[in-house]
């Protein structure tokens, strides 16, 4: 039997809260379950404001609006990252600015970000990948030195921490996915945090289209209009109820997925041991919410040579991002980077099959068929 790359988790409850959000009357967007989920992540994480969205891509389009990000503007982003990160200032008319990963975390260098800033940066956008945090007492150090914005990227990392904060909580705004490869999911799906207050009114305007009918069904305005720019970025209560059914089991779910995390690191211990891999690293100020595990080979050719083996005896890992500034879209507009860190990551990071039901059998196969590879 195939092992898959990742497989959709549910809880039991998802019909059930969708055949309650359908039977209410109320299935478009902010209804009942939307606000349940709106309370749990406000209540859980001390976010001041979320506002749930159709994906992680548009909350990061809310916050390129939100910061007024105008042509011109340069943004601080890694390459290693998925093309969402970019797309959301490039369709605001933004230049990027990429920075390079560490060497031992595909998370941007935060000590090559300060060479990177001039007088048209806006924002740094940081990616928590692998729901690992970045180092943001150094960032918000540059941003606070140079009035910068920071934008988490945080569509890995829920119920992930830096130093006891929780990750969405550290920058001016956040976003979070609940794509169906996500820990918690709703199949597409996102969510905005709101951390300064400036931005809580004008979010909601630009979540409705650009329209100010969230204060028309508070009451507080006897009819709205069109008053910013804006698009149609939240998403139906039916996705809310399935995602909340998510979140009343984030414990249970979190538990499971730390416990495999834990042991493909124990078994595959001693090959890195060799030198013949290298497993993640978890940085002490951060902590690990099991979103992916990855080993990362010595050369191209030997992760390429990984995945083939494991697709041979059934077993589908893959690799991810190719860094964007390699990205035939980027070539186009003429710019050059050497970015060695991002590179070596493109070329040798292998995601290993995680997910709820992943069985120790399952998982013992997986660890094997990697060690005979190499042996």
């Amino acid at each position: 039997m195939k092992i898959p790359f990742n497989k959709p988790f549910l809880t039991g409850n998802e019909l059930k809260y969708i055949q309650e959000a359908v039977l209410s009357g109320k299935i478009s967007g902010d209804g009942n379950f939307t606000k349940k989920c709106h309370q749990f992540f406000e209540d859980k994480y001390g976010f001041k404001k979320v506002l749930l969205t159709t994906s992680c891509t548009d909350a990061l389009e809310m916050a390129a609006i939100l910061i007024d990000t105008k042509p011109g503007d340069e943004i601080i982003i890694p390459s290693y990252t998925f093309v969402s990160t970019a797309n959301a200032f490039v369709l605001r008319g933004a230049n990027l600015v990429f920075a390079d990963s560490s060497a031992i975390h595909p998370n941007m260098d935060p000590d090559t970000i300060e060479a990177l800033i001039t007088k048209q940066t806006k924002a740094i956008v940081v990616v928590h990948y692998a729901g690992v945090a970045c180092d943001m007492d150094k960032i918000k150090r540059l941003a606070d030195k140079y009035s910068l914005y920071v934008i988490e990227d945080a569509a890995q990392a829920i119920d992930s921490y830096y130093r006891e904060r929780p990750l969405g909580s550290l920058g001016h705004l956040a976003a979070f996915s609940f794509h169906e490869t996500k820990n918690i999911i709703s199949g597409e799906g996102g969510m905005l945090v709101i951390n300064d207050e400036k931005f809580i009114e004008r979010a909601e305007i630009i979540r409705e289209k650009g329209t100010n009918r969230s204060k028309f069904f508070r009451g507080e305005i006897d009819k709205y209009n069109w008053v910013d720019i804006g698009s149609s970025f939240l998403p139906s209560d039916l996705i809310a109820a399935f995602l909340y059914a998510q979140l009343e089991n984030i414990q249970v779910i979190q538990e499971r997925r730390k416990k495999s995390w834990a042991s493909y690191y124990q078994g595959l211990t001693e090959l890195a041991g060799t030198g013949r891999v290298k497993l993640p690293v978890i940085p002490d100020y951060a902590t690990n919410n099991a979103h992916m595990f990855y080993l990362v080979t010595n050369t191209a050719a030997e992760m390429k040579g990984l995945l083939e083996y494991l697709k041979r005896e059934d077993i589908l890992a893959v690799f991810h991002y190719l860094s964007l500034h390699k990205s035939p879209f980027y070539l186009k507009t003429g710019g050059h980077y050497d970015l060695p860190h991002a590179d070596h990551f493109t070329d040798c990071l292998v995601r290993l099959p995680l997910y709820f039901d992943l069985t120790e059998s399952d998982q013992r196969k997986v660890i094997d068929t990697i060690y005979k590879f190499y042996t």
